[in-house]
């Protein structure tokens, strides 16, 4: 099925009522903002970011060493950024999928495949122990085929997955339809075991919680506008402060860069979601979809979505916008555009779903880099460690990515940092104009493949060759 990119008036009034604020967040519940920093303070570790990758630093850190003090600030506050406007997938995956990694990474594969589990597993033991309520879900994820040259890829990573030990499972078009209905369906991969879904922000939450309970110092409403080194330690000013410090991680993604080196291998994609109002039992029985499983189509030009705890429908994906100039910022957070094509491939997927409203749409900055999966560095003689480039599947990878930034900052020599994906850095993308130029070809192209029953034009197979790519 080729998704029809007009939205029709019945899409069009489906959003139009939809409050521009993210679901996750539009809550009262919400924990109040910690202090901002005020004055000078001390520390062994700062964290920079209060996001997935800064969390699970100052957790990771500080479970490791109780005696070393840490802060953590946020220039918002915890959750506000792409840590709690994503979709809530978990993902087992390092590489951002196996097909990836398997192209980059094939001699390592099997150990990333371990490595990933592990971690997973470390991420649903940390919100059991801490009693973390963010509706966790071992619940997996399908990958649906909807045009028959995307079958015939999911059947060579389903192939390539159960070579390599995975728990994946063949769905031919009646088994796909059955478990979730849909007239798009021509068959899919379920992956049982190596995905969860959660709510992001309360995980956030919670992790900051048990932060606070192991005593980290957190500050939000702290953006750190300069860092300076001054030998022996790193001084990162704040508007009302600053914070001297012996070590730095830095988890900023997609967010303006303190390091401008991290600015030629990053770029802020915008990616946009909806969620419906809650469904009636009449509507459910309508579509099935009684595994509850997180689903995605495997266009280039991808959908994900998923079913939340109160019983929506959490819709997004297919744009990823790139503005020139690595354009940031909450006036892109906005897309009546792409909202409504959202709604009108909604209902193209779930016809029997016609009629349906959607109360919530939101969009948020992902960290894309040129190779889809984070990469990790160093800088100011070893002082500070920094991860980005997750690319979308940050909510399951930023754990690992912490406790490999914590190594790097640490110099511990561990399996993580033997690893040649942690050793490597993507290819950097082109200064602008070339960069917003190359992007917006890109672009074009991966949407006139999947017209095009997937074949990759001259552009795309070149950047192929080069090993670099664009995706959110």
């Amino acid at each position: 099925m080729i998704f029809h990119d007009h939205a029709g008036e019945t899409a069009k009034a489906a959003v139009r009522e939809a409050r521009r604020s993210v679901l996750w967040l539009d809550t009262d519940d919400r924990p109040d903002a910690a202090d901002p920093v005020s004055g000078v303070i001390d520390t062994d570790l700062l964290v920079i970011g209060g996001g997935f990758s800064g969390l699970w630093a100052a957790f990771l850190g500080k479970q490791a060493d109780p005696d070393r003090h840490i802060v953590l600030v946020e220039g918002a506050r915890v959750a506000e950024g792409a840590t709690g406007r994503n979709g809530g997938f978990v993902a087992a995956s390092l590489t951002h999928g196996l097909m990836n990694g398997l192209e980059r990474w094939p001699d390592e594969m099997s150990t990333l495949l371990a490595m990933g589990r592990e971690n997973l597993q470390a991420i649903e033991t940390v919100i059991r122990d801490w009693d973390i309520d963010c509706g966790w879900s071992r619940a997996g994820e399908i990958d649906m085929a909807i045009e028959p040259h995307q079958w015939d890829d999911l059947r060579d990573y389903a192939r390539a997955g159960q070579a390599l030990g995975e728990d994946l499972v063949l769905l031919d078009g009646d088994a796909a339809q059955a478990s979730i209905h849909s007239p798009t369906y021509l068959g899919g991969v379920l992956d049982r075991a190596g995905v969860g879904l959660v709510d992001p922000a309360r995980l956030a939450w919670g992790l900051r919680s048990a932060c606070l309970q192991l005593g980290v110092e957190i500050h939000e409403n702290s953006p750190v506008l300069s860092l300076e080194d001054e030998g022996t330690t790193l001084l990162a000013s704040t508007p009302a402060g600053a914070v001297r410090a012996q070590r730095v991680a830095l988890a900023t993604n997609a967010y303006p860069p303190l390091l401008k080196r991290l600015s030629h291998y990053v770029v802020p994609v915008y990616d946009y979601v909806l969620a419906t109002e809650p469904l009636s039992d009449e509507q459910w029985t309508a579509i099935g979809w009684d595994g509850r499983e997180g689903v995605s189509d495997a266009g280039n030009q991808f959908h994900y979505y998923r079913v939340t705890p109160d019983g929506r429908i959490l819709w997004g994906g297919y744009d990823a916008v790139y503005h020139p100039g690595n354009g940031f910022g909450a006036q892109y957070e906005n897309d009546d555009g792409s909202y409504e094509r959202l709604a009108e491939h909604f209902l193209q997927t779930f016809p029997q779903l016609a009629g349906i409203r959607f109360s919530h749409a939101w969009g948020g900055a992902i960290d894309t880099c040129s190779r889809f999966s984070p990469f990790w560095g160093t800088a100011f003689s070893g002082k500070l460690a920094y991860v980005a480039g997750y690319t979308g599947l940050g909510v399951g990878s930023s754990r690992f990515g912490a406790a490999t930034m914590l190594d790097l900052l640490d110099g511990r020599q561990t399996q993580r940092t033997e690893l040649e994906m942690v050793r490597t850095k993507p290819l950097p993308f082109p200064p602008e104009p070339i960069r917003g130029w190359g992007i917006g070809l890109t672009t074009s192209a991966l949407h006139q493949a999947d017209l095009n029953e997937g074949r990759r034009n001259l552009w795309l197979r070149t950047l192929d060759r080069l090993g670099l790519g664009f995706d959110s």
